[in-house]
């Protein structure tokens, strides 16, 4: 059986070299705010994933659908 792993939003702003700060200031949300995000990526909208996609320049799929 094999195993598919969705990396969460954490992770990619960690290996994306940023902090949650900065990230949210990137982001022009309050740190806050992408704590949630990064709780329930699933409630962001189409456009807050793409932003967040190019701010961390990782692919959306990855991010939202663990491809």
């Amino acid at each position: 059986m094999k195993i598919k792993f969705q990396i969460t939003l954490k992770a990619v702003r960690v290996n994306a070299g940023l902090k949650l700060v900065d990230a949210a200031k990137m982001l022009n949300i309050s740190p806050t705010t992408l704590i949630k995000w990064e709780k329930r990526p699933g409630d962001l909208t189409p456009n807050q994933q793409r932003l967040i996609s190019e701010v961390y320049d990782f692919p959306t799929d990855n991010i939202f659908f663990g491809n």
